[in-house]
């Protein structure tokens, strides 16, 4: 039987993300201005058609599966990542946050951008904030870290966006950042996940760090319309 992490694009616009879901009882997507990603039910060529008509834009889109899946010809593969998927189940609470950590708001949002096209830690628009649980650290008037929360799939919460100016790495603000993510998730009585690409090794040493573990290896793929 399918885990429900395991087509987590799917799973999360019928869940936790349902309020920013279009599409219907088979396709699903984010509007381009929060997030790329879509989930199909059953991940069958029909959908992928279903998804081609449904949307109006031309891309990009991101297919989010356990497995490595043809793509059908009305898409173009134009960048395939693998991701380790990771849980955060520890029986402890983890340690207390030791930095000032301030919730981020829609007048944050040209920092953000900044921030994230400056570090790639994946995609993020102008609405991404939607997804809501955007946190930050500053240093006086100016964001240098953030990390917030994407895909809520069922009872499983995603951090995500974790990234760090590069002038300001090695001080421990990621870390903080997520201490403050598993405390507030788990507060909720949910679980903390997250997706690192398999080659993010800097990252994957501070994950396991705190507790996470790698459940599986998913597939980030973007996708582009053939015309």
């Amino acid at each position: 039987m399918e885990h429900v992490l395991d087509n987590p694009g799917w799973n999360a616009l019928i869940s936790g993300n349902k309020h920013l879901a279009h599409g219907n009882d088979q396709v699903r997507y984010f509007a381009p201005d929060v997030s790329p990603f879509m989930g199909l039910r059953d991940k069958s060529d029909k959908q992928f058609q279903m998804l081609y008509d449904m949307i109006a834009h031309d891309g990009p889109v991101g297919f989010i599966t356990n497995i490595e899946t043809e793509i059908p010809p009305m898409w173009k593969l134009v960048q395939p990542n693998k991701a380790f998927q990771m849980i955060y189940n520890q029986p402890a609470d983890p340690p207390a946050v030791e930095i000032d950590i301030v919730p981020l708001t829609e007048e944050h949002v040209p920092q953000m951008l900044a921030l994230t096209k400056l570090t790639n830690p994946g995609p993020f628009a102008e609405h991404t904030i939607n997804f809501g649980h955007y946190y930050g650290v500053f240093d006086g008037d100016k964001l240098v870290a953030m990390a917030g929360q994407r895909l809520h799939i069922g009872e499983y919460a995603e951090i995500s966006a974790v990234c760090t100016h590069p002038d300001y790495l090695g001080r421990g603000y990621a870390k903080q950042l997520l201490l403050s993510h598993i405390h507030r998730i788990r507060a909720a009585k949910n679980i903390p996940i997250l997706h690192v690409r398999t080659d993010n090794h800097r990252a994957l040493r501070v994950y396991e760090s705190l507790g996470f573990k790698a459940r599986a290896i998913i597939h980030f793929n973007i996708l582009m319309k053939n015309k």
